[in-house]
Formats: structure tokens, sequence, C-alpha cells
């Protein structure tokens, strides 16, 4: 399964445009125009086991730097304060990684 059989090319084109800037990157402002944020639980977790590029059940934070590459290979690194930040937003137990809970 492929990201764009439950997002739509144009909303995930859309939320990359929206961050292209170095350090633009909001997880809210991405999740909403990307319509993660409209998802049902099921499909985010779908989502999450394609972002889950080790397929270990979490998301480290070596891996958050290439999210945006999960939705369009060409897309930007997010910066190190931008990884920090998503990591904050969705690591709800501090334990460093993000669990499928975590995008919800």
């Amino acid at each position: 399964m492929s990201i764009t059989d439950i997002l739509s090319p144009s909303d995930i084109a859309a939320a990359l445009r929206d961050c292209q800037a170095p350090d633009s990157f909001s997880p809210k402002k991405f999740f909403q125009i990307s319509g993660m944020s409209k998802k049902s639980s099921s499909q985010l977790k779908e989502i999450f086991r394609i972002l889950d590029n080790d397929q270990s059940g979490f998301i480290e934070e070596d891996e958050l730097k290439y999210f945006l590459q999960r939705f369009e290979c060409g897309a930007r690194v997010l910066t190190t304060s931008e990884t920090k930040t998503l990591l904050a937003a969705a690591d709800h137990d501090g334990d460093g990684k993000i669990g499928a809970e975590g995008i919800n």
C-alpha cells in the first residue's frame, strides 16, 4: 500500500509546498493540510506503518528527519529543530520515539 492510497496526492503536494523552507514545518499544520487529521484510527495506523521505515513499530528521531521524504522522495529533510519539535509533539511517553498512537 502507498501513502497516496490513503491521502490525496494533491493534499500531500499542498502540505509539502507549505513547508518547503527550512524551519517552516509545523506538525499540526502539515497534518491538517495533508488530510491526516481527518483520517480514521485504522487509516492513521496504516500511514504510521508506511512512515515506520525500519518497521520496528516505532518512528525514532533518526527516521523523523526523513519524514517529508516518506510522502515524496524529492522532499527536503527536516532540520534538527523541526525533527525535535515533531518528536516532542508526538512522543507521548517521553521515550524518544513515536508509537502508532503518536500520530492520532
